[in-house]
């Protein structure tokens, strides 16, 4: 089944994607503290969004490194844009395209999968992305999860939540599945009362 690259919600929402996500910032920092990052090192954001995720990255890159912010939707990208700019950051760059075909560098030294169940639940895109991360380099992931069946309260949450920006839920009470084939040893920990999870990992 080909997957379309982004609900139209996705892109309509862009703007109060910030308020809409803000209380779960603390898991996005968390996802991002999976990464073994050093000054100087570079780093895939895919499905970066509005880049939520680049100031925690940042901070531990520093100027020297590089981080690419991949995404399909120019709404979103046009908000991590200004995000950017009002930063002053020279050391990010956006790439708008489907992940599955988007221009990444060579040899990047991480990758980090924030709230991207879509994408981690294609092949190809993770196929893609994982071929352009050096031998060893750091795997950080994280996101929505269904909860315990019996937890209906956290679920009727959980899809109010992700509904927007999930184009199919098939896969969403393991959504790691697919990147644990590729990345030995993937270790991950559920959140939220179940309603999450983050993993990490390294390239083989």
């Amino acid at each position: 089944m080909t997957r379309p690259s982004t609900l139209p919600a996705y892109g309509r929402l862009a703007a109060a994607y910030d308020s809409r996500t803000a209380s779960y910032q603390r898991y996005r920092d968390e996802v991002v503290a999976e990464l073994p990052l050093r000054r100087g090192d570079t780093v895939l954001d895919v499905g970066c969004g509005t880049g939520l995720c680049f100031a925690e990255v940042r901070e531990r890159i520093g100027p020297e490194g590089t981080i690419v912010g991949v995404d399909a939707a120019p709404e979103m990208l046009a908000v991590a844009s200004a995000r950017v700019a009002a930063a002053g950051w020279d050391n990010v760059v956006l790439v708008g395209s489907p992940v599955e075909s988007a221009d990444l560098p060579a040899d990047a030294d991480h990758v980090l999968f924030c709230a991207v169940h879509d994408v981690l639940r294609s092949e190809a895109a993770l196929d893609h992305v994982l071929s352009h991360v050096r031998p060893g380099g750091g795997v950080a992931a994280g996101g929505g999860k269904w909860a315990p069946a019996w937890a209906v309260g956290v679920n009727a949450g959980v899809l109010a939540l992700h509904s927007p920006y999930v184009c199919d839920f098939a896969g969403f009470d393991r959504p790691w599945t697919l990147l644990a084939e590729r990345v030995p040893g993937l270790a991950v920990r559920e959140v939220a009362l179940g309603a999450g999870w983050i993993a990490g990992g390294r390239v083989a």
